[in-house]
């Protein structure tokens, strides 16, 4: 088509090609590699490789899109043997998602007031003391630690970012009283 191409080795049938086609073309709501990930999927569901499944990749480039914007390499991604190679690229597509991307703006939270003394309490639980009214070192060190640090934001927090802070602190269970 115009602009892309699909193709595959061995495969079962024209149907693997027009599965990949159709989902390329109506998943344009998704980033680019969740859409060529959502297109390998769907090729795989319309009989894929007569052979069966054993690998699987994923490579992006896109210009400034690597780590810190020091290259172009966005995604690259393998699974060399495994008996669900599809699910398993998913898997690690959302672990790289998660400590590569970069946050969207739109979502960013002010991290101030009530939300920057949670999110120092919270750092601090972890072990990296943190002043209620600036935690930004701590969590910048946290961070660090987490390989979050693209997702950081100088008096912003990302919720993806918050979200894994919270999760990171085990829930202590607030005293129940006699009975």
């Amino acid at each position: 088509g115009d602009g892309w191409a699909a193709q595959g080795n061995i495969l079962t049938g024209p149907e693997v090609v027009d599965a990949l086609r159709d989902t390329w073309l109506t998943g344009t709501d998704r980033p680019f590699a969740q859409r060529l990930l959502a297109a390998l999927r769907a090729g795989q569901r319309a009989g894929g490789d007569r052979r069966g499944q054993q690998s699987a990749g994923l490579l992006v480039v896109r210009q400034g899109g690597g780590y810190g914007g020091t290259g172009d390499l966005l995604v690259d991604l393998r699974v060399d043997d495994h008996p669900d190679p599809i699910t398993e690229l998913d898997r690690l597509l959302a672990v790289h998602t998660l400590m590569f991307s970069r946050p969207d703006p739109a979502t960013l939270l002010d991290l101030a007031g009530a939300l920057a003394a949670e999110v120092a309490g919270l750092l601090t639980a972890l072990g990296h003391p943190a002043d209620p009214a600036e935690p930004e070192d701590a969590l910048v060190d946290w961070a660090g630690m987490e390989n979050l640090e693209e997702r950081l934001v100088p008096g912003r927090i990302d919720p993806v970012v918050l979200a894994r802070l919270r999760t990171a602190v085990p829930h202590v269970p607030a005293p129940r009283s006699p009975a």
